[in-house]
């Protein structure tokens, strides 16, 4: 089923002749959820000033509004590990079936990237094979790091191993840095510091080898890739500088171009066309951040882009995003 067409005449998106946006950054919160990241000490996540509340009802009105025809929800930061390896799990499960409900309550509008509650393998490989096999799920959501433990890391081989031997869409999500009491300076976490951890976990991703050993996967970077785009040359020459005497250093700029990127944040007027330095127009995917930003966000973010042209010759940004989104998500496709 086509997300521009769907089956049921109260989820009809407004845009009915133009493409409707896909969108691969979408959120959603449960009650259970904020109740217990509040009780593990996430009163104000990430230095916001309070938990954003949602329900599918709403998510799809502001979606009609804005012409967005299928929206895949993750949970954002903090993600679903707080200390606990066991509450993790049962939290990971919890999370993605509620998810999968909402996909089955309508569908063709919304998808489910599912969490996994790393840094625990065992757990994670559990809630993979859960995902896929029973919840038919679209992908997963991985934060930039868990309690310090960056996806590079070697511990975490077996998980990427697996996601890559299914063809997964990774969805990555920045979230705080174990320093930020000293480095974000009192002010919330994502201005600056989620910026700087994408950066970080990709550029370990890089370092580790674990993109390039892993080319099935389907990687999506947030926010226009962050800082990515001003650093990958940098990246690229250190990653030459230091690799073993007589070692091959791989491609940095290479293996970034092969990621894909979604538009959400303040993409224009600078953020984007520097993405569009780095990555191919192939590689551009639309996302919101609704419910973490605002509905009158979100309004704003699609009129911002439809009021601009798109590169390479598309029709819109519509019509660019939703075919990059068809061909790597091929449920929304149908």
């Amino acid at each position: 089923m086509s997300p521009d067409t769907p089956a049921h005449v109260d989820d009809t998106p407004a845009y009915i002749d133009t493409p409707a946006y896909i969108d691969v950054h979408a959120h959603f919160v449960t009650d259970s959820y904020v109740r217990q990241a509040r009780a593990a000490g996430h009163e104000l996540p990430d230095g916001v000033p309070a938990w954003p509340s949602w329900s599918a009802k709403a998510h799809l009105e502001l979606m009609d509004r804005c012409g967005i025809g299928t929206s895949m929800l993750s949970v954002s930061s903090p993600g679903v590990h707080f200390g606990d390896a066991a509450a993790a799990r049962r939290l990971a499960r919890e999370v993605n079936e509620a998810g999968a409900e909402t996909v089955r309550e309508h569908p063709g509008r919304f998808g489910l990237f599912a969490s996994l509650p790393l840094p625990d393998v065992d757990g994670a490989l559990e809630e993979i094979a859960h995902a896929y096999d029973t919840l038919d799920a679209d992908g997963v959501v991985l934060e930039t790091n868990t309690h310090g433990t960056y996806l590079g890391n070697p511990d975490l081989e077996p998980v990427w191993a697996e996601l890559d031997r299914r063809g997964a869409v990774v969805f990555l999500h920045p979230t705080s840095p174990v320093c930020w009491e000293q480095s974000a300076l009192g002010r919330p976490r994502p201005m600056i510091e989620f910026i700087f951890d994408t950066a970080r976990t990709v550029t370990d991703l890089l370092m580790s080898g674990t993109l390039d050993r892993h080319r099935d996967l389907t990687v999506i970077v947030p926010h226009c890739g962050g800082a990515l785009p001003v650093l990958a040359d940098r990246i690229n020459g250190f990653m030459k500088m230091f690799m073993p005497p007589g070692t091959e250093a791989p491609d940095a700029v290479e293996q970034l171009g092969r990621l894909y990127y979604d538009l959400a944040g303040p993409a224009l007027p600078r953020q984007l066309p520097a993405l569009l330095n780095l990555a191919g127009t192939d590689r551009l995917l639309y996302g919101s951040d609704h419910c973490w930003t605002p509905a009158a966000g979100v309004e704003a973010h699609v009129a911002g882009l439809d009021a601009v042209p798109a590169p390479g010759g598309a029709a819109s940004w519509r019509a660019l995003t939703t075919a990059n989104a068809r061909r790597v998500l091929p449920r929304t496709a149908r």
